[in-house]
């Protein structure tokens, strides 16, 4: 693979690939309507939060569950090349007092691992909604108000980590289960949450999940909050400092910094070429993923927990796949991936699945229509980035 650089890979197991290549479960155990509209269909439920209180909404969620992501989905993943799989939990699994959500999303993620296992596929789990809601949008479980940094709501998001850690984090996970992340995007801003705040909570957290978990070998992986790497560097530094890059016991407990990288959210990039699209890909070893020159990825490792090969140009609204937007998507899928397996321990893509659709936000579809019988890291269009 060109650009990839072993010797910057910090050795935190033995045991893990030299590169995550992973898919995010996306509005499974954690439901957003614009992902899986007929789970919402006949209610005026906006969120998880509403749809708990919907009439049947039990007896839906657990067909949902039942249904949505299946053991072949593991084989599938497994035939692509897929070696990991981020899979996003709300807090309420494992806490609803006083609130409307319903529990019970617990035992199809043990399931998950147990799939997970059988086809090689490691496991991020990740605390997609958090009390309070760490963001205010429908993928925190409760659109709205931004309350996650009051003094209960943080303690509390504490515990329920606590809760994943003691439970997955036991050794007789050790095998399927490479992370746990703490919490995913919080919203930075004087409308929302303090920076200073979320980085101290990150410390606490951290050493939290890192002193319940009985396999050390975790990442323990933190959002940036879209505020970027520098931001999260001391921290880092701080927790990471008796690590040393050279270890390979296995016996660490690394905290790592998780980026979300899209090129379909902004205006700005709406109005981008794909050869545009693509050189902001190739350029994200020197933007967005780019370390200061005096620390190494050991000191703090990256992981790219979300990206998308969807932008409006490698979009299909009719299902269909034309030459030009499968080899655009593809071209450009791969200079992301090129750019992330360059600089980061790894990347997951949003989401296998959407629903009914078949366009780019599916990796299902992406790898249907795009890469046929191609493994994912199979490169049609080799050295696409310039990078060394």
């Amino acid at each position: 693979m060109s650009g990839m650089h072993s010797t910057a890979i910090p050795t935190v197991s033995s045991r893990y690939p030299a590169k995550f290549r992973g898919v995010n479960l996306g509005s499974w155990l954690v439901l957003e309507s614009w992902m899986t509209p007929d789970v919402f269909q006949g209610t005026d439920a906006v969120d998880q939060w509403t749809f708990d209180s919907t009439d049947g909404a039990e007896a839906k969620l657990h067909q949902h569950w039942s249904t949505y992501i299946t053991e072949g989905d593991f084989s599938n993943m497994s035939s692509w090349g897929i070696n990991a799989v981020r899979i996003p939990i709300g807090y309420w699994a494992y806490n609803n007092s006083g609130t409307p959500y319903i529990s019970g999303a617990d035992a199809y993620l043990e399931k998950a691992l147990g799939w997970a296992r059988q086809n090689g596929i490691w496991v991020m789990i990740d605390c997609h909604g958090s009390p309070g809601s760490q963001n205010g949008a429908e993928h925190s479980g409760h659109a709205g108000a931004v309350s996650w940094q009051s003094d209960d709501n943080l303690q509390l998001s504490i515990a329920v980590l606590q809760t994943i850690a003691a439970k997955y984090g036991a050794m007789q996970y050790a095998d399927v289960v490479m992370g746990i992340e703490l919490v995913n995007e919080p919203k930075i801003g004087s409308d929302a949450n303090s920076l200073a705040t979320t980085q101290a909570w990150a410390a606490q957290a951290y050493h939290a999940v890192r002193a319940t978990a009985e396999s050390k070998a975790l990442y323990i992986l933190h959002h940036d909050g879209f505020t970027g790497v520098q931001s999260w560097v001391s921290v880092g530094v701080e927790l990471n400092s008796n690590i040393s890059s050279s270890s390979s016991d296995g016996d660490q407990g690394t905290f790592a910094l998780d980026l979300h990288l899209y090129q379909n959210q902004d205006a700005a990039d709406k109005s981008l070429t794909l050869d545009q699209h693509i050189a902001k890909a190739c350029a994200y070893p020197t933007t967005d993923i780019l370390l200061p020159s005096n620390t190494s990825t050991a000191t703090l490792p990256l992981f790219v927990g979300e990206f998308s090969a969807q932008i409006s140009i490698t979009n299909t609204t009719d299902g269909i796949w034309t030459p030009d937007l499968v080899d655009g998507t593809r071209k450009f899928f791969e200079a992301q991936m090129d750019a992330f397996e360059h600089s980061s321990r790894g990347w997951f893509v949003w989401s296998l699945k959407q629903g009914g659709d078949t366009g780019a936000w599916s990796l299902e579809a992406i790898m249907e229509n795009v890469y046929g019988s191609d493994v994912i890291s199979k490169r049609k269009y080799p050295g696409i980035c310039p990078f060394g």
